[in-house]
């Protein structure tokens, strides 16, 4: 009888059995981790703890130092003999779009890269391989006045909505010298035909941003009555609204500070000059992009607060770099700017890493210096310093673990993780077999 009854309720026991298996498995809450015993934390604030522990809560960091325990519930990551530091930033980069460049007409500030993102470009995988949680992503340089940008989160798999930080400001590329040059030089259509006509073009757009705003502004004292109507139609209906125009909109936010600026810039001439032509309408720069002849105005640099986006050591391929010295960055750190080292590279953003280091080895910037060209200063350069680059309270929990010194040559990323999630683990990583089998681990892509 008893058997039987076994027999006959055997589907029915296994089903009992997995369900209260499955139900022993301890669930973890999306964004909560407990990350211990790391040999090395880099905090990016020039503070190293050794042997510590970070507590991230809803994506939050909640407690960083040692001696922590970790709270009932919350996923372990053992860092034992491991670095653990900030996400790795990059603050130029080109990486996941669909376009880059609107080379049509020297303004381009009606476009917006938030509307090109592609959530499936493989190098997203990559970057996340060498430590990177963010990227600025920037229009291209192929006009002097180019498109808005988008800083996003590698969260690989997940939609272009989850990528894009909310609330994050927005800002606009502009570009000198010798790529909008080159795009427009033989275009009967546009001038750009000089360095100075550039200057002389963005010197007009501004201007037209500000009599756009004097026109709007005009607008409004006549609604309160402040101002007498212009004609009898304005009597008998109201005041006409002027026309509304994104480009002159956009521009407009750049001349009063609600919208960051991102200069491509070689030749301390033309980094002269956007600080000069700044200062006439009354912003100051967020940026100057790459700036390989900065040391030379380093001092005019450190006194704008423009944050120096750098390359760490590339120069004399084209005429513009070749004045480009790699002691660039360190020489620029010791007159008080802040420096941040870029990849503008698909490949290169995967190793900004040993970027960082080599401002080390060309002109022996301080090791927590270096660490904080692609991290605080990063996060500095696109105004979200008080939510990333650095391990900090309350700051999100984007962290990446290296098996050494992540400014080592021999230092491998061992896991990338972005608000308390993980989206890179070396031991679980996509390899070509996978990704050809659409595979990654146990998860199918999707």
């Amino acid at each position: 009888m008893r058997k039987n009854y076994i027999k006959d309720h055997t589907p029915v026991l296994i089903s009992v059995l997995l369900i209260s298996l499955f139900l022993s498995i301890p669930a973890f809450a999306q964004g909560d981790m407990f990350i211990s015993n790391a040999k090395v934390i880099i905090t990016g604030t020039g503070e190293r703890i050794e042997n510590g522990s970070i507590l991230i809560r809803n994506g939050k960091i909640e407690a960083i130092g040692k001696n922590l325990q970790a709270p009932e519930g919350v996923r372990i990551i053992d860092a034992s003999g491991q670095w653990v530091m900030p996400g790795i930033i990059d603050q130029h980069s080109h990486m996941a779009m669909g376009t880059v460049n609107e080379a049509t007409t020297p303004n381009s500030s009606g476009t917006d890269a938030s509307d090109v993102i592609k959530n499936d470009a493989p190098h997203i995988y990559n970057a996340l391989a060498g430590g990177v949680t963010t990227i600025h992503q920037l229009h291209g340089s192929a006009n002097p006045i180019g498109g808005r940008d988008e800083v996003l989160k590698l969260k690989w798999g997940r939609s272009q909505e989850e990528m894009m930080i909310e609330g994050n400001q927005e800002g606009l590329k502009f570009a000198l010298g010798e790529n909008p040059l080159r795009v427009y030089s033989g275009d009967p259509n546009f001038r750009n035909r000089t360095r100075m006509d550039i200057e002389f073009q963005l010197r007009r757009y501004f201007a037209e941003a500000m009599e756009y705003k004097r026109s709007w502004d005009e607008y409004e004292l006549k609604k309160k009555g402040k101002i007498k109507p212009a004609n009898e139609y304005e009597k008998k209906n109201g005041p006409v609204p002027p026309k509304r125009d994104i480009r002159k909109e956009t521009v407009l936010g750049v001349i009063e500070g609600r919208i960051r600026s991102h200069i491509h810039a070689y030749s301390n001439s033309e980094i002269a000059m956007f600080d000069r032509l700044a200062r006439e309408f009354g912003f100051k720069p967020t940026s100057y992009e790459h700036v390989l002849e900065g040391y030379q105005v380093a001092d005019e640099l450190a006194a704008t607060g423009s944050v120096a986006s750098i390359f760490a050591d590339n120069w004399n391929y084209k005429v513009e770099a070749e004045k480009a010295i790699p002691f660039n960055g360190a020489l620029l750190h010791e007159r008080g700017v802040v420096v941040s080292v870029n990849s503008d590279s698909d490949e290169r953003i995967r190793r900004l890493n040993l970027d960082a280091a080599k401002l080390i080895r060309y002109g022996n910037m301080p090791e927590t210096e270096a660490v904080r060209t692609i991290t605080w200063n990063a996060a500095y350069g696109v105004w979200l310093q008080d939510r990333i680059g650095s391990l900090e309270v309350g700051k999100d929990g984007d962290i990446a673990i290296f098996d050494e010194d992540p400014l080592s040559v021999y230092s491998k990323c061992i896991k990338t993780i972005i608000e308390g999630e993980i989206f890179f683990d070396r031991e679980n990583a996509l390899t070509t077999e996978k990704w050809i089998k659409g595979e990654t681990g146990k998860k199918k892509i999707t």
